[in-house]
């Protein structure tokens, strides 16, 4: 239990002034990958319904966006690298904004973590070294398919992915979003960067925790020459093993991490703290209060979080916020539901969570809670 000494006023509820960005409450909807996109990963009027529904959220934080072709690595999600996808996702925005809710939009690169079916050519997947995904499968334009030994990227050619985030920062600013949130998190393209277990680099971008840093900051410099710090978002993942992942020296990398964006007034760093997405088991779990030891900015806790625990979170001040995942997908109506201690639709079945065939089912169609 918390120390009652050390509580303090706020609550879980209660209003958060984001460097000037109002939000109505501290419960944020986490970037959830829902493959829903049109052809063309154009976002679409199902989506903006979808997430029009949550939007009594502070915050919501699209599904994971990918800023390139060569980013791409998920059936059917969306993508932010042409002028018609930014135009389509003008659509989303009005209608969150329509609720009085803002919204961040995440900017994603898959790496490693897809398949040559997904890429002009057949080219392979790249990724900071040659290392391939220890992973049974992952579901592409061909079926289910082993994972491949990616491609090293020459040191020549990362200017020109720190140049696709800048554009695709750009191209969120015009389509009306709030902020941005650069995904560095689940052992995708940055996290590929940042963790010893998958760079194996001897260029400037590998070796030392500050080199394999160095892809993450060209990135958020990039994104700060289009938005402003406090509307620039970071997500990262110290404990998870999702695509397998996890790292010896985990907690000197992402303490050294966050002790250099702690530099950028960013509108706040999003960490996977909780455990429930998989843990690698490498040492001790790193917490909120490791980060907050060394981040000055908003805070964001992720991943398992009840709303008893969330709410301990916040008045301890190990979290100025939390954002909730699967409860989101089967409750659109969560933060009522926090308000009023009305129950919980269950999570939902996993076999809804991807797919474009599917349509509305499993995505729009969940009930909001009705008073016997």
């Amino acid at each position: 239990m918390a120390d009652i000494e050390n509580l303090r006023p706020e609550s879980l509820l209660s209003p958060f002034d984001l460097h000037g960005l109002p939000l109505k409450n501290r419960i944020v909807m986490s970037p959830l990958t829902r493959s829903r996109a049109s052809a063309g990963r154009m976002p679409n009027r199902l989506m903006a319904e979808y997430y029009s529904q949550r939007a009594s959220a502070g915050l919501l934080i699209t599904e994971a966006t990918v800023v390139s072709k060569q980013g791409i690595g998920w059936l059917d999600s969306p993508g932010i690298y042409n002028d018609e996808q930014a135009e389509a996702w003008k659509i989303v925005v009005d209608a969150v904004h329509a609720k009085g809710c803002p919204i961040f939009l995440q900017l994603w690169h898959c790496g490693r973590a897809s398949h040559s079916s997904f890429h002009d050519n057949g080219e392979l997947p790249v990724a900071p070294s040659a290392v391939k995904l220890n992973g049974d499968y992952l579901h592409t334009p061909e079926g289910k398919q082993p994972y491949e030994t990616p491609r090293a990227l020459d040191t020549e050619e990362i200017p020109g992915i720190v140049a696709d985030y800048r554009i695709a920062a750009k191209r969120a600013l015009t389509a009306g979003f709030d902020g941005v949130e650069i995904h560095a998190a689940n052992g995708y393209l940055i996290d590929q960067f940042l963790q010893s277990r998958t760079n194996h680099r001897t260029d400037r971008y590998g070796g030392s925790p500050e080199n394999r840093y160095r892809f993450l900051d060209e990135i958020v410099n990039a994104v700060l020459s289009v938005w402003p710090s406090i509307r620039v978002g970071v997500h990262l993942a110290p404990n998870g093993n999702f695509n397998d992942m996890g790292s010896a020296d985990y907690r000197e990398t992402f303490t050294w991490v966050a002790e250099r964006l702690d530099q950028y007034n960013l509108a706040y760093l999003h960490v996977v703290d909780g455990l429930e997405f998989g843990f690698h088991e490498l040492g001790d779990p790193m917490t909120l209060a490791e980060f907050r030891a060394v981040f000055n900015g908003p805070l964001m806790g992720n991943c398992g979080y009840t709303k008893e625990k969330a709410e301990d979170a916040v008045r301890r001040g190990a979290a100025d916020l939390v954002s909730f995942g699967r409860p989101y997908i089967s409750n659109p109506d969560l933060v009522e539901r926090f308000a009023n201690g009305w129950p919980l639709n269950p999570i939902a079945d996993p076999r809804v969570w991807y797919s474009v065939e599917l349509g509305a089912e499993g995505y729009t169609d969940f009930p909001r809670y009705e008073k016997g």
